[in-house]
């Protein structure tokens, strides 16, 4: 393969640059400066790389980024930096000060970057953190990027999933954005099955695990101690994980979550599903703080992101951590092959 052939093949990435205000143009900048990434893929910035970069306080010493900047996703050029533009009026940002104009900002860079990978102009996008209070508008009434992907790509269901792949981490949470007071009466068997069936696809499919072993976590303590600590360990999960066992899946549990992360049970499974948030989050960034990723499962579409959020308080210092960033750019390029793979592989499961 020529390396022209060789550059015109990597997966284009579409990097929405999340809320301004935050970390999300310095952790980009960070990953991008690295130019060992145009090896890997073809990075698509949308947002106006005026905007983003002009009066960015780099190091010093430090040589500023050159864009290919466009008004069409079409024109994206191999083997370079792009950026698409997203909107033209100028606004003043204030780094670790959110604003009506850096809500905006991340609104449009998301809608953009999803219309083209709808389109078919991009391979995956790479969201950076927005702020779920900021971004809210007339027309964008999302909890977070998974649920607004869920409903612009049509997927009837989807799951949050973080990964660590240098740890053969991951940890997936039936339950997302809600309430800890609505869990026990949204955890059904019906939900918990269609999880459970989307961590088990993802695994093959995304992860090239032909036959993945899955841990299910307790929604009690203690996994509800035999019925003494609550039911739904024994009425709800148990039933479910014993039809998954039945059909041939290694699906095994419920586990009390202290117990299995304490004493390091979850090295011995591909992945482990979590009932609630915290339940899964919490001990993932304990472990994965610095490299994680957070992954969408169940998209026909790839979309990963750091798992950090916009971090106002280190805005404009130059001191974020860009490696979260980093491993969520490899893994949507790691995930965009194995797809690949997958549909053009006759081994592959389907």
């Amino acid at each position: 393969m020529s390396l022209s052939s060789a550059k015109t093949s990597l997966p284009r990435l579409g990097f929405s640059v999340g809320d301004l205000a935050g970390i999300g143009p310095e952790v980009i900048y960070k990953t991008l400066r690295d130019e060992r990434l145009l090896h890997q893929c073809t990075p698509v910035v949308y947002g106006t790389a005026t905007a983003l970069f002009d009066d960015f306080p780099i190091e010093q010493g430090a040589e500023p980024l050159t864009f290919r900047q466009l008004r069409d996703a079409a024109d994206i050029a191999p083997g370079r930096l792009n950026a698409v533009t997203c909107w033209d009026e100028d606004f003043h940002l204030t780094p670790g000060q959110p604003s009506p104009a850096s809500g905006q900002a991340a609104r449009e860079s998301l809608l953009a970057a999803s219309r083209d990978l709808k389109a078919g102009l991009l391979d995956a996008i790479v969201t950076a953190p927005i702020s779920k209070e900021n971004t809210q508008a007339d027309d964008f009434r999302f909890p977070g990027h998974t649920e607004f992907l869920a409903s612009y790509f049509g997927a009837a269901d989807s799951l949050m999933f973080l990964v660590d792949e240098s740890q053969s981490l991951r940890v997936a949470t039936a339950t997302g954005h809600i309430a800890l007071k609505d869990v026990s009466t949204r955890v059904t068997a019906d939900l918990l099955r269609t999880k459970i069936r989307l961590l088990l696809k993802s695994l093959q499919h995304d992860f090239g695990i032909l036959k993945p072993k899955v841990a299910i976590l307790g929604m009690n303590p203690h996994a509800g101690e035999n019925g003494l600590i609550g039911r739904e360990d024994n009425d709800v999960l148990a039933p479910v994980i014993r039809q998954f066992e039945h059909d041939g899946h290694l699906v095994f549990g419920p586990y009390p979550a202290d117990g299995y992360f304490g004493t390091g049970q979850f090295r011995q499974f591909d992945a482990t599903l979590s009932i609630y948030h915290d339940q899964g989050l919490i001990p993932f960034k304990l472990m994965a703080f610095e490299q994680g990723v957070n992954f969408t499962a169940g998209l026909p579409v790839v979309r990963t992101s750091p798992d950090h959020g916009t971090a106002y308080g280190l805005a404009g210092k130059f001191q974020a951590d860009a490696s979260s960033f980093r491993a969520a750019v490899y893994l949507a390029c790691d995930v965009v092959r194995a797809r690949h793979l997958g549909a053009t592989d006759p081994r592959s499961v389907r």
